[in-house]
C-alpha cells in the first residue's frame, strides 16, 4: 500500500476547508495531522481485546517528555475476512475519517496512513484519553449526548458500517463523544450492523440534509472521487453515492431491516 496520505489530505483541503472542522483537542487540526504523519513512532504495547493487531504507540523523540500517544493498526495485522478484501481495512478507516471531515461530523480522532511504521503500512490515529468503562449502553440515557449518537447513527448509514459496537463510542474527560473503528465500511452490499437503532424512521434535520447535499455535490466532482479511489474501489464509491441519494430522497433515517443488524459482541 503506497498511499501518500499527506497529499490526499492536502488535496482534500483544496476542496473543502478542513480547518472549519476543528477537532476538539485544544490543538490545531493541521498540527495534529502533521505530528501523526511525521513524528517518530515508538511501540508501547498491544491494545487488549482487539480483533486485529492494534498497538499503542508514542510519537516524538525517544527522550521527549511530551510525546503524544496514538493508535497504530498495521495492514498486515488485519484478520482475513470473507467479505472484505484483504489488507483494505486501514484504507477504509482513513476514507471514513476523510468523509467525516467533509461532513463536519461525527467526531472521529485525526487519522492518517503511514508506510514507515514498525510493522509496515497502517493507520495512525490520535489517542483519546477516555473513560474506558463507559460505552454506548451506559451513556445513551444521557440526553446531552443524544445528538452525538444521532450523528454517529447517520454516519454509519452513509458509510455502511458493519461493526458499530457500543465500545466504539468513547467519552473523554470533557464529556465529548468520539467514534472509532471504521475499518469495516464502504462495502457495496448492505452490511450495516450497529447497536444504535434508536433513531430509525426519524426525520433528518435540515442542517444535516445540507451537509449531505454538500457531500453529494463533492462526490460528483472528479477531484474527490480521485482521492477516494486510492482508498476504496469505484463501485464502492458509487454505492456511497447511492446511499446518500436514498437518504436525501427519503429524508429519514432508514428503518431496521430484516437480518443480522447488530454486531457481536455488542460491546
Amino acid at each position: 500500500m503506497a498511499i501518500d496520505s499527506t497529499k490526499l489530505i492536502a488535496d482534500l483541503n483544496d476542496l473543502v476547508d478542513l480547518n472549519r472542522n476543528q477537532v476538539d483537542l485544544g490543538l490545531d487540526n493541521q498540527q495534529v495531522l502533521n505530528d501523526l504523519l511525521n513524528k517518530k513512532i515508538e511501540l508501547q504495547g498491544l491494545m487488549p481485546w482487539s480483533s486485529n493487531y492494534t498497538f499503542l504507540i508514542s510519537l516524538g523523540p525517544p527522550k521527549a517528555d511530551d510525546k503524544q500517544l496514538a493508535i497504530y493498526k498495521p495492514c498486515q495485522g488485519e484478520r482475513p475476512l470473507w467479505d472484505f478484501p484483504e489488507g483494505t481495512l486501514c484504507q477504509r478507516e482513513f476514507a471514513a475519517y476523510l468523509i467525516s471531515q467533509i461532513l463536519g461530523w461525527p467526531r472521529i480522532p485525526p487519522t492518517v496512513l503511514r508506510s514507515d511504521a514498525p510493522h509496515g503500512a497502517g493507520t495512525v490515529q490520535y489517542f483519546i484519553e477516555a473513560d474506558f468503562e463507559a460505552h454506548y449502553f451506559n451513556l445513551r440515557e444521557n440526553e446531552a449526548l443524544t445528538e452525538d449518537f444521532r450523528l454517529i447513527a447517520l454516519f454509519d448509514h452513509i458509510t455502511n458500517n458493519a461493526d458499530r459496537k457500543g465500545g466504539h463510542c468513547l467519552i473523554d474527560n470533557e464529556a465529548r463523544i468520539w467514534a472509532i473503528d471504521h475499518g469495516l465500511t464502504f462495502h457495496t452490499d448492505y452490511k450495516l450492523r450497529t447497536v444504535i437503532w434508536e433513531f430509525c424512521n426519524e426525520k433528518i434535520s435540515e442542517p444535516l440534509i445540507a451537509d449531505l447535499t454538500r457531500l453529494q455535490l463533492l462526490l460528483n466532482q472528479a477531484e474527490l472521487c480521485h482521492i477516494l479511489e486510492q482508498l476504496i474501489s469505484r463501485v464502492e464509491i458509487q454505492a456511497l453515492k447511492d446511499r446518500i441519494e436514498v437518504l436525501l430522497t427519503k429524508g429519514f433515517l432508514p428503518r431496521l431491516q430484516y437480518g443480522r443488524n447488530v454486531p457481536y459482541p455488542p460491546i
